[in-house]
């Protein structure tokens, strides 16, 4: 090692970690596995935090990507390792276009957090601790980047008895507490989480709800053999009619009558899950084979599912005024009603309500956690997680 390079990562990050304020990329990439969202902040304070956000830009995966991706939890290890690799490279360039659509240069950033791209999550049971994986090389990320990346952050909080997630939990509270009227946070990516956010930290409760977009993406993208991903703005499920049986019937699982904390993923609610409910509204066809019509009816029945699965889980929580709703969901506009009519009488509203674009909430939510890694806070919150202590997450790339 070079005397010039000696202890310039621990003098670079000393200096930046007690700067008045940070800039940082966030990079997330959800259940739905179709693309990465990435976003710029400034970052600055400390328990009163303020973020600005710069920039933000969803880089979607090429469908070969996707279908890897989508392929990953029974990928042989070669396979699985030059996705690992890939993906790094995939988050990096999406990192670089943020910042350079922010008017900026990666000279200009201070850290990098990166999610990466979840290909098998289970929480502990029975005895047996959780695991989960991400993935998407950050060594790749900071290497071609040249700024020090921040990844792997559900790891601590497993070695810690917890489930890795939800995690987002403690940048809610952070960015979206309003002293004296606890709120609710809904994220409806794939899977959809809730988060309770009172004036205290040590009073924050989260859980994943269930399904969010896994259903309904999954049913469209079988049922159009890929030519659709998703139902756009809702349409299709707005035409439908909804089976109340196949919903209580899918309702009628363990899952859903766990108090929290729990969390789960596409492993209980992914193309299985979405093939049973199918069944359950029209067993006499497949999906492959539905006609417009059925097809419909699904939706609107799997939109019920989510809608109602979160009304289950805002009952395990203590009551708030208003829920403020972010992830893909919130463009869906069957969901969005029914979770008006189910929530009320909190008001339902899109996060963009508390200046928060809803879609970039996710990638936000990371930059805030890497600066959280940083300043040697704890990022977790065990009362959501099942974790035993608060604990600083991530692993540090070094981007010299």
């Amino acid at each position: 090692m070079g005397s010039d390079t000696r202890g310039r990562l621990v003098e670079r990050l000393s200096r930046v970690a007690t700067a008045d304020a940070r800039t940082v990329v966030g990079l997330s990439s959800g259940t739905s596995a179709d693309g990465i969202d990435a976003a710029v902040v400034r970052i600055s304070g400390g328990e009163a935090l303020d973020v600005e956000l710069l920039g933000f830009v969803c880089v979607p995966y090429d469908a070969e990507t996707s279908a890897r991706v989508s392929r990953a939890p029974e990928a042989q290890t070669p396979e699985l390792a030059r996705l690992h690799y890939d993906l790094g490279e995939a988050f990096a360039h999406a990192a670089l276009r943020v910042i350079d659509e922010s008017g900026l240069k990666p000279a200009d950033i201070d850290i990098v957090g990166s999610h990466g791209q979840t290909v098998f999550h289970e929480p502990p049971a029975d005895g047996r601790p959780g695991v989960t994986l991400q993935i998407g090389e950050a060594d790749v990320i900071a290497r071609s980047t040249g700024v020090t990346t921040v990844s792997d952050f559900r790891a601590a909080d497993v070695a810690a008895g917890g489930s890795g997630a939800p995690l987002i939990p403690v940048v809610d509270w952070l960015l979206f507490r309003h002293p004296g009227e606890p709120r609710l946070l809904l994220n409806v990516g794939g899977i959809a989480n809730l988060t309770y956010v009172p004036d205290s930290l040590d009073d924050v409760v989260a859980m994943d709800t269930g399904p969010g977009n896994s259903l309904l993406d999954a049913i469209v993208t079988i049922a159009t053999a890929g030519r659709m991903r998703y139902d756009e703005g809702g349409l299709l499920a707005l035409r439908g009619e909804p089976c109340d049986a196949a919903v209580a019937e899918f309702l009628s699982l363990p899952y859903f009558a766990k108090p929290p904390p729990k969390s789960t993923g596409k492993e209980l609610f992914g193309a299985q899950a979405a093939r049973r409910l199918s069944r359950a509204v029209h067993p006499e066809t497949e999906v492959e084979h539905l006609t417009d019509a059925q097809l419909g009816d699904v939706l609107a029945t799997a939109v019920a599912v989510t809608a109602r699965s979160v009304r289950a889980g805002a009952d395990l929580l203590p009551p708030a005024s208003s829920v403020l709703v972010s992830g893909g969901g919130v463009r869906n506009q069957a969901l969005m009603s029914l979770l008006s009519e189910l929530l009320a009488p909190a008001r339902v509203a899109s996060l963009s309500e508390a200046g928060m674009d809803p879609d970039a909430k996710e990638a936000v939510g990371f930059a805030v956690l890497a600066n959280e890694t940083l300043l040697g806070h704890s990022g977790n919150v065990p009362r959501a997680t099942g974790a035993t202590a608060a604990v600083v997450l991530g692993k540090i790339s070094p981007g010299i």
